[in-house]
């Protein structure tokens, strides 16, 4: 579980990784969402890698005239580098709320998947490789014998959660989106690539304004 704590150690990292959207759920009682002051928060024991993604996301969303700020230069480091029961996490809200702060975005890694690639190039054509037991086995034993056909790799199921900091409880949580992040491989490349895909999905679903 340490492991996926670490989050954006491993989140922000890609060769061939990419993020993908996979679903996301709006909350069609809030007809208008204008935040005022918005606190972009990672969950991470990795402090380095946390403050990329706090960042990366903060900037998208002022260029787009949300007025955001990293959790690193709100909470400080003593709250989040142990475990809070509810009542400290309550007065933790009620803080940041007594801050001008009235929407809170985070960011969580919710599992890990383990995926396999089998490599397909040594492969003829379906029809000639199917046409005959002899010929398929021949080229099926390729499984065999060569290193690489196997490559195992990771999916990390990231969620994204945005909620009002407001005394109407039924209308606190304002969206939730899930993603997929593919074998991720290097730090800046993973950060952009999974704040992007955040941003175009908001935009999407019209929560935040689009950049023209």
């Amino acid at each position: 579980m340490k492991k996926i704590g670490l989050f954006i150690g491993i989140i922000l990292l890609v060769a061939c990784s990419s993020a993908r959207f996979v679903d996301s759920w709006k909350n069609k009682e809030i007809i208008s969402f204008e935040p005022k002051k918005m606190l972009v928060v990672g969950i991470a024991d990795n402090l380095a890698a946390r403050k990329i993604l706090e960042e990366k996301l903060k900037n998208a969303l002022i260029i787009r005239n949300i007025y955001a700020v990293e959790s690193m230069a709100v909470l400080d480091n003593g709250f989040t580098g142990s475990k809070k029961n509810e009542e400290e996490i309550d007065e933790m809200v009620k803080k940041i709320a007594d801050e001008g702060f009235d929407t809170v975005v985070i960011t969580s890694v919710k599992g890990v998947d383990e995926r396999v690639n089998y490599h397909t190039e040594y492969y003829p054509t379906i029809g000639d490789r199917w046409s005959q037991f002899g010929r398929y086995y021949y080229w099926n034993q390729e499984i065999y014998y060569t290193p690489r056909y196997y490559n195992s790799y990771k999916v990390y199921n990231v969620e994204t959660v945005i909620y009002t900091i407001s005394q109407d409880d039924s209308k606190s949580l304002v969206w939730v989106g899930a993603f997929n992040l593919a074998d991720p491989q290097t730090i800046i490349a993973s950060v952009n690539n999974y704040v992007n895909n955040i941003i175009k999905q908001l935009e999407r679903e019209k929560l935040i304004k689009t950049l023209r």
